[in-house]
This record gives C-alpha cells, sequence and structure tokens, in this order.
C-alpha cells in the first residue's frame, strides 16, 4: 500500500490583523442599524422623495404648457384660415355687446363676456358663443384649443361645477371694437389693423394675435395693451385691469400672427399681482406700473403709432 505524503503549507496572514493587533474591541455580535444610521436613511429618502415630487410637478407644468402653446398655434391657424378666405380681412377683437350674434353678422371673432355668474352661458356653455364664432368650421370641432389646461377656473350652475370655456382673447388693435376704438380715442395715435396687409409693423412674426389672460381679469374678447409712455416714456407705463395669464410659472403664452406660439415669462411681479380663485377683477381701473419692463415688452409686440 503506498501512501502520499502532503507537505502541510503555511500561508501568512496579508489583511486582517491578529487578535492582539485587534486590540480588545467585542466582535459585533448583531446585525443591524443603529438608531443614526435609520435617521440617515430617513433624510435621504425624504430628500429622494422631494426631489422626484419636484421633478413630477414641473414635468406635469410643462406639459400643460406644452399642450398651451399647441391649443393657440391650433386656434392662430384657424384665424389665418379664415382671414386667407375672406379676402384678408381681419376678424373683430370685440363687439359693442356681449349678446351673441347670428353665425352670419359682425366678422368678431368670438363675442360674449366671461365672469363667474353660472346664469351666465358664455361661462360654460360653448355652443352659445364659440360655436357661432366665424372660426368655429375651422377648428376641426375642437373646442378645448379655446381653454389653457392650466386654467383651474369654474361656475356653478344648477349645482354642477362646469369649467369655464375660454381663457384666452384677442389683441385688441386686430380689428378693435367692430372696427374701431370704441370711442376710447386711441386708434387715433396707434394702429389698427383690419386687413392681413396692414402687418406691417411690429410685423407678422412680432404682433400677438390670442394671449391667455388670467382667470380673475378675462372679461370681454379683447385684450388692450395700454400704450401710455411708448416708446421711451416708461414713467407712464399702466395696466388697466387686464392682465395676461401667469399660471405657467409665472409666464404666459402668446399666438403670432405668423402662426407661431411662444412662452414670455414676466419679470416683474406688477404684472403678477396676487391671484385669488374664483374671484373676478373689477373692470375700469387704471394701475401705473412706471417702468415695468414687462408693459414695454407688451408694448412692442401689440401695435405701432401711426
Amino acid at each position: 500500500m503506498q501512501y502520499t505524503i502532503r507537505q502541510a503549507i503555511t500561508v501568512p496572514n496579508l489583511g486582517r490583523p491578529s487578535a492582539a493587533a485587534r486590540g480588545t474591541r467585542p466582535p459585533r455580535t448583531a446585525l443591524g442599524f443603529t438608531r443614526l444610521e435609520l435617521a440617515i436613511v430617513m433624510v435621504v429618502l425624504a430628500l429622494l422623495f422631494t426631489t422626484l415630487l419636484s421633478g413630477l410637478t414641473r414635468f406635469g407644468t410643462q406639459s400643460r404648457t406644452f399642450q398651451c402653446l399647441n391649443n393657440l398655434h391650433q386656434l392662430t391657424l384657424a384665424w389665418r384660415e379664415y382671414t386667407e378666405d375672406n379676402q384678408d380681412k381681419l376678424l373683430y377683437a370685440s363687439s359693442s355687446t356681449t349678446a351673441p350674434p347670428p353665425i352670419s353678422s359682425l366678422p368678431v371673432w368670438v363675442n360674449g363676456a366671461m365672469d363667474y355668474d353660472g346664469a351666465n352661458r358664455s361661462n360654460w356653455d360653448p355652443a352659445y358663443n364659440i360655436f357661432r364664432s366665424p372660426m368655429w368650421p375651422y377648428c376641426t370641432n375642437a373646442y378645448e384649443i379655446w381653454r389653457c389646461p392650466s386654467d383651474p377656473s369654474y361656475v356653478i350652475f344648477n349645482g354642477v361645477a362646469r369649467p369655464r370655456v375660454r381663457s384666452i382673447s384677442m389683441n385688441v388693435y386686430l380689428g378693435g371694437f367692430e372696427g374701431t376704438d370704441g370711442g376710447w380715442g386711441w386708434s387715433s395715435q396707434f394702429r389698427l389693423f383690419l386687413k392681413a396687409t396692414d402687418l406691417t409693423a411690429p410685423g407678422p412674426a412680432k404682433t400677438f394675435v390670442f394671449p391667455e389672460m388670467r382667470p380673475d381679469s378675462i372679461n370681454w374678447p379683447d385684450f388692450q395693451t395700454e400704450m401710455s409712455g411708448y416708446p421711451n416714456q416708461p414713467a407712464l407705463y399702466q395696466f388697466n385691469t387686464d392682465y395676461p395669464n401667469m399660471l405657467h410659472d409665472l409666464a404666459c403664452n402668446f399666438s403670432f400672427a405668423d402662426g407661431h406660439a411662444e412662452t414670455h415669462r414676466w419679470l416683474d411681479p406688477r404684472t403678477v399681482p396676487a391671484f385669488v380663485p374664483q374671484q373676478q377683477l373689477p373692470i375700469g381701473p387704471i394701475i401705473a406700473a412706471p417702468g415695468d419692463p414687462d408693459i414695454a415688452w407688451l408694448q412692442d409686440h401689440a401695435t405701432r403709432p401711426k
């Protein structure tokens, strides 16, 4: 019988210290977290959750802004198609009455005044004004393009909350009040555009057609930019309670006569006074805002002196 002799080989301890070198600290016998470690984990998870929630909120805001831009683009294409089919004549921004006219009467882009009265069908019934608009045949039955998805406003009718149907208005210098300045006198100094061929200054790419309006400011179908102080007297800048929207993270969407739409962010807090849901701002008072750069931007994109 043969035997194989194996020689024992001693492997030196290269990494783990000897018991003597480890000292007298007792070995850890239980697996788990200390209270400090648990607190750190909870703080990290809270920060991650907050970051995720912020990202989701920002994504939702950006998604609604993009949808609103697309709505304005589609509505402006309808406005342009109507103009092309009607010898380049521009629709009026507003009429002298809030009653809905027959579809074949005055070429006002839409009629009806907005407020928070549920008995006012202009607020919630698209058949009352929007379906009678001369632009409606060009809207492919998509009346949702008349409303910003960030608009939270509604009215109560017969005990039911109904979303308001419109959150945009038209630049008053496009057509004015049935082709005039409504007796306010501004067309004696500033251009009133009645045909597409009139849009030579600021030019189609720089003249806004449809601005969004704040839910507490929208009323008649027109948006009037106060031109006081234009172009070089900023001490005279003012609002007339026609405030642009600010629900896109203190920004507003505009469409322009060439068909494009863009988001403009406001710089001055006077352009974005506190918004109180379901309340209407009073119509008429002039609010001075000397030096407001946002008014300068609105003036630059609304009209030009004659």
